[in-house]
């Protein structure tokens, strides 16, 4: 009996439903009655994603021609995996509700307490104390390239005109050069830019070199290569453009299902451009779950009716033993996670006499 106690008791987690099946079947039980459920398992996947934000460059389509690389002329948003943790949740299976009668019966009421005191049957009203949150992503900027640069972007070009001008010995054409302010082209801008990078480059070899009639050490020399490093980087990505990371993290819930043979459940989906999606959003990739029964922890259990919420055996406290499972996250062929898992609801559903003295 102490070995059917030890493995017996500690699976069994019930709640109570009191309030609203008694109200509905108050003329089917007599005062005393309590009505409670066998415990179910749902699982909670708390998926992260890295959301890359990118933004061409202004000057992208020069890169080829001015610094001999190809560069990417279009945004683009991509997503990522990053995370995924699974935690099993215990919740009353709402399509079994027991009845048991305590009323009158002294040991029974202490047994039932007893389960109560020990967490093995939860209250309706208890909360598992499950976090939800929503983490907003940021909004990318087309702002990211402003202030960078060498030069304005003005700039002053000459141009010779003619008039003609009437001298002593006739009218003569005389040459007047007029100076116009204008705007840069985006090519004359990305090749300044360009001649700033070789220039830095330039710098940056002669002072680590010594080739220079400035004198660096110690400390100096750090701060003046980090400074030519930061510019270099700086103009570089006026041609390759710059890149924002953020994260999105999502909560989806699985609960399996006993009628499903193959054990197999699309927990949550993904896309590349539209990052983490439920799983009957078809605009992804599936996310599979996959759980394994363990064969030696599953066996014959008690059959119960739940018939109008009346058991065949009232003061029997019915529970299940949970199976354990192999739990894969699968991405198509690709192994994400593996660990073992109780599914309650899987298990088989066994009984424990309420009048028992329990020590």
């Amino acid at each position: 009996m102490r070995t059917l106690l030890k493995f017996g008791l500690c699976a069994l987690v019930a709640s109570f439903s009191i309030t609203l099946f008694a109200q509905q079947q108050e003329a089917s039980y007599p005062a005393g009655t309590v009505i409670y459920s066998l415990p179910s398992t749902s699982i909670t996947f708390v998926v992260e994603a890295v959301k890359e934000t990118f933004t061409a460059g202004p000057y992208a389509q020069y890169a080829q021609k001015y610094l001999g690389t190809e560069a990417k002329t279009e945004d683009a948003v991509t997503y990522n995996l990053s995370s995924i943790e699974i935690f099993p949740y215990l919740e009353a299976d709402p399509n079994v509700r027991i009845p048991i009668n305590l009323s009158g019966k002294g040991i029974s009421a202490a047994n039932f307490l007893q389960f109560c005191s020990q967490g093995l049957i939860v209250t309706s009203d208890s909360y598992t104390g499950k976090p939800e949150s929503w983490r907003f992503p940021s909004i990318a900027t087309n702002d990211k390239f402003a202030g960078k640069g060498v030069g304005g972007n003005l700039t002053t070009t000459a141009t010779t005109l003619y008039k003609t001008v009437n001298t002593d010995n006739g009218f003569k054409r005389i040459a007047v050069q007029q100076n116009q302010v204008i705007e840069k082209s985006t090519e004359a801008k990305a090749e300044e830019v360009s001649k700033s990078i070789f220039d830095l480059r330039k710098q940056r070899l002669q002072i680590i070199t010594g080739d220079t009639d400035a004198t660096f050490s110690g400390e100096a020399l750090g701060a003046a290569v980090a400074e030519i490093n930061r510019l270099e980087q700086e103009y570089l990505s006026l041609f390759l453009g710059h890149t924002e990371s953020s994260s999105q993290k999502m909560n989806f819930d699985v609960v399996p299902k006993a009628d499903n043979a193959k054990q197999i459940y699309v927990a949550f989906r993904i896309s590349e451009s539209l990052g983490l999606l439920p799983a009957n959003n078809m605009s992804g990739r599936p996310i599979v779950l996959e759980l394994t029964i363990d064969p030696a922890s599953v066996s014959a259990g008690t059959a119960i009716s739940t018939t109008n919420g009346k058991s065949r055996e009232p003061q029997l406290v019915y529970y299940r033993v949970p199976a354990i499972a192999t739990a894969k996250i699968l991405d198509g062929q690709s192994m994400l996670l593996q660990t073992r898992i109780p599914v309650y609801q899987l298990g088989a559903v066994r009984a424990f006499p309420i009048e028992t003295m329990i020590k």
